[in-house]
This record gives C-alpha cells, sequence and structure tokens, in this order.
C-alpha cells in the first residue's frame, strides 16, 4: 500500500423527540465510509425505553455490506452511535470493530473512537494487574475499562469521561453513549476532528460536516480541543476539563484525509488543497503543457497549481470506480501493477506533453513509479512530479499508519534519487513553511515530517507474551 490511511470515522445522534436513528447513523457512516473501510457497526438504544438495553450491529465490510434494510428495522432507538474503521493499533481483527458495548455494575455504555493513544500500554498494563480481561487489541477498549471503573466513583456519565480523558495521552475523539445522554469527548490538542450539528430537535456529533449534510442536518461548531460536549433531553451542557493552550490538528486532515466538501476547525479542505497547490506553483515552477493529478486526492491541489502557473489543468488519468476492497493481488509483482488496473492513461491528453503530475504524498513510491512509467509509455515528453505535501521522513504516532522510517522513500534517499528512481523529470514538494499558509495559520502537528511532537511520546513497550498481544 503505497497510500496513507486515516483510522476510523465516529458518528452519534440523539432524538429527544424519540424518533428512530438507525437510518440517520448509516447515511452519516456512509459519509464516513473513506475514514475507514475495514470493518463499522452502530448501537442504539430508546432512551424511553428499559436502561441499558442496547441494540448492536457490527461487523467487517463496508456499511452496504454490513447493514441492510432488515436490520436497520430492527435497530430501533432515539440515541446511537456509529463507526467507521481502517485498523493501525490493534489490527484488522474482526473483534475489534466499533461501537465498543459494555455492561458493568451502574449499568451500559457503548463507545466509538477515532485516534491512537501514545500511553496504551502503560494504561493496560495497570487495568491487567488489577484484574481486566480483554476481548480485543484496541486502545479503544482500554478507554472503555477506565470509563467503567470511573463511573463507579462519580455522579455522572460526563464525570468519568473527564477523569478518564485525564489519564490519556495521543490522539482521540470520542462518543459515547449512555443510556440517557450522548458524549463528545475531543483531545487538547485538538489531534482528530470533532464537529456538532443539529437536525430539528436532533443533536448530532460526528468527525467530519459532510456526515451532517448527508442526514440533512445544519452544522453548529467545531467541540473544541479539550472540549466535552453532553448532550440530553435537558439541553447540551460543555466542559473543558483538558483545556490547554497549544493546538496541533492533524495537518493530513487537510492534505488527505478528510472528504473534499468537509469545514475543519474554521478551514475548506478544499480551499487548503487548492491553497497547496498554488504554493507548489511558486516554489517549483517548471515549463509544461498539462497539469494534471492523481485521482482523486491529487485532483484539487493540480486545479491550484494550474491556476497559480496558468498552465491548463487537465485529465490524465481514467479512474476505474469498480476496483472493491477485496481486488485480489497474489504476488508482489501484481501487487506493484495494481495501479495499471485501477487507472489508465488518457493517450490524446498527455502524448507529446510535457506535464505536470500532482499527488498528495509519496509513501514508497511504488505507485508513482508505475504512474509515470505510464504516462511516459502513453508519449509523454516530461513527467514533473509535485507533491502537495513535505517528504514524510518520521512516523506518526496518533492514528495515521505513517510507516517506520526504512518504508518511507524520503528517509532513504535525496531529492534527486528520489525522482531518478521514479523516472521523473524533476520532483518538488510542499515545503514546511507552506504548510501554514495552506490553513491559515492554524496550529498544526507535522510530526511526521520533522519528528517534532506536540507531545512526549513513550518509549515502546511491551505487555508480557501472556497477556494475549
Amino acid at each position: 500500500m503505497d497510500k496513507l490511511k486515516e483510522e476510523c470515522g465516529v458518528f452519534g445522534i440523539f432524538d429527544p423527540d424519540g424518533k428512530d436513528v438507525a437510518h440517520s447513523i448509516y447515511y452519516g457512516l456512509m459519509a464516513l465510509q473513506h475514514r475507514g473501510q475495514e470493518a463499522c457497526g452502530m448501537a442504539v438504544s430508546d432512551t424511553a425505553g428499559p436502561v441499558g438495553n442496547y441494540r448492536c450491529v457490527k461487523d467487517a465490510g463496508l456499511v452496504s455490506e454490513v447493514f441492510h434494510e432488515k436490520n436497520l428495522k430492527e435497530i430501533k432507538g432515539n440515541l446511537g452511535i456509529g463507526h467507521v474503521r481502517y485498523s493501525t493499533t490493534g489490527g484488522s481483527r474482526p473483534e475489534n470493530a466499533q461501537p465498543l458495548v459494555i455492561s458493568y455494575i451502574k449499568g451500559t455504555l457503548a463507545l466509538a473512537h477515532n485516534g491512537n493513544l501514545v500511553n496504551t500500554t502503560d494504561l493496560k498494563w495497570e487495568l491487567i494487574q488489577n484484574g481486566a480481561v480483554f476481548h480485543t487489541t484496541t486502545d479503544s477498549e482500554v478507554i472503555a475499562f477506565y470509563l467503567a471503573r470511573e463511573r463507579v466513583h462519580t455522579q455522572s456519565v460526563q464525570e468519568a469521561v473527564a477523569a478518564t480523558a485525564r489519564k490519556l495521552s495521543g490522539a482521540y475523539a470520542l462518543v459515547i453513549m449512555s443510556p440517557k445522554k450522548l458524549i463528545g469527548m475531543r483531545d487538547p490538542y485538538g489531534l482528530k476532528p470533532l464537529c456538532l450539528g443539529k437536525r430539528e430537535n436532533s443533536y448530532i456529533l460526528t468527525s467530519e460536516s459532510c456526515a451532517l449534510e448527508s442526514v440533512g442536518a445544519e452544522f453548529i461548531r467545531d467541540v473544541k480541543p479539550g472540549e466535552l460536549i453532553a448532550i440530553s433531553a435537558s439541553g447540551i451542557e460543555s466542559s473543558f476539563p483538558l483545556a490547554k493552550e497549544r493546538c496541533a490538528h492533524c495537518i493530513f486532515e487537510y492534505i488527505y484525509f478528510s472528504r473534499l466538501d468537509s469545514h475543519l476547525d474554521g478551514i475548506s479542505v478544499y480551499d487548503a488543497r487548492i491553497a497547496a497547490g498554488k504554493a507548489l506553483a511558486r516554489s517549483h515552477p517548471v515549463t509544461a503543457d498539462l497539469v494534471t493529478g492523481v485521482p482523486d486526492s491529487g485532483l484539487p491541489a493540480a486545479k491550484g497549481y494550474a491556476e497559480q502557473s496558468g498552465i491548463p489543468f487537465g485529465m490524465a488519468f481514467h479512474k476505474n470506480s469498480y476496483i472493491g476492497r477485496t481486488f485480489i493481488k497474489p504476488s508482489q509483482t501484481e501487487r506493484e501493477n495494481s495501479v495499471h488496473i485501477k487507472l489508465s492513461v488518457l493517450t490524446a491528453a498527455v502524448k507529446e506533453k510535457r506535464v505536470v503530475l500532482v499527488d498528495d504524498s509519496i509513501v514508497r513510491g511504488t505507485t508513482m513509479k508505475n504512474l509515470v512509467r505510464m504516462l511516459k509509455g502513453a508519449g509523454a515528453r516530461e513527467v514533473h512530479i509535485r507533491i502537495s505535501s513535505p517528504p514524510f521522513r518520521f512516523p506518526c504516532y496518533f492514528g495515521t499508519d505513517v510507516p517506520s522510517g526504512d518504508e518511507l522513500i524520503a528517509n532513504r534517499y535525496s531529492l534527486d534519487e528520489i525522482r531518478q528512481m521514479l523516472g521523473a523529470d524533476s520532483l518538488g514538494y510542499l515545503s514546511l513553511d507552506d504548510l501554514s499558509d495552506m490553513v491559515n495559520g492554524l496550529p498544526v502537528c507535522r510530526g511526521c515530517f520533522d519528528g517534532k511532537y506536540p507531545m512526549v511520546i513513550p518509549e515502546p513497550k511491551e505487555l508480557p507474551f501472556w497477556c494475549g498481544e
């Protein structure tokens, strides 16, 4: 895989008028499908019914595969949360699908989590020593255990969430369902996105604003870093148990992860990608006949590059939209060449032309190398690569699967060596200085580019082998 993956997307809704919410969660998760394609699920409760009577459906697969009209009709209730998953911590085991539903001495809770903790091992070891038994390999289950433990000693669910959050280090956007409340919590750095919306009398918490539009809801605002929001029949309560001055929003939400029509923390994703392309054109100009992007993620930055440079923008690839997630690539050679199945070159568009090829990132370089070969094989005279992010040189610890150093092409080779390996005529990356302008000065985490993380990253630890890892 030569593209990065986000870990998860979350969606929660409470309808105080008692209307069923399962279909709304379904449509919300469909809108968030780009954030995770390995597994999905939802948990729903009726606040007027028996306390803790949760209905949960989850499994490996896409939203359209896991849910259908029959099981959606059976999941009745006016309060619910949903989740789409791509695994980093814990792997892609079926049991790691979310939401997690836990029963404990004070009732039942359900939790959905986007992000990744950096102190999972220490937290898990403490729980194991006190008798905890884990059924998944995710850090989300660690959060759920602490929630249950803290709830025993607190007066409300939000107090338990706040007490749990004080133990967590890393990135998280949480939606939590108690029998009568929907709760959202965002990490104090704002690494993972979370926003609040409303449809009639219903309130919604979700990862991206595009999911609000999919269910006919209006965007109210982003949940602030360190903010806890509790939604019940009494209305909305907001508190800041973890407020901090320094924020570090994930820059890759704007470069690649988020859907093009989303707004995150006051920034349009579309505008940010156009701005990145314009910055590339200013810092890495070239004489060319055509600017094109790698579908679909490279297209907005390519448009920005074309607007700034004056070089015509055009399509150079046709994307096969019917390649499913189970597309079989049985050998290494076929894996490397699978780009030919997903993309084909529009020969008439590139023949005898000098082409600027824009994409959002280069991880290992396999895909880009094949694309350059395909363009030149179709008659392109020159191919100039422009990347709308700085070079990846360091891993991400917060829920993005940036691999370790040896797998990152920019960590092993110089710029010119990479250019030669890709077969390009020139190569230019977005500069670190341009990241701030791309998001209008929003404070961002760029640790995967410069190795400077917003928090101390603990040394890697392993649990004893008998702990089931």
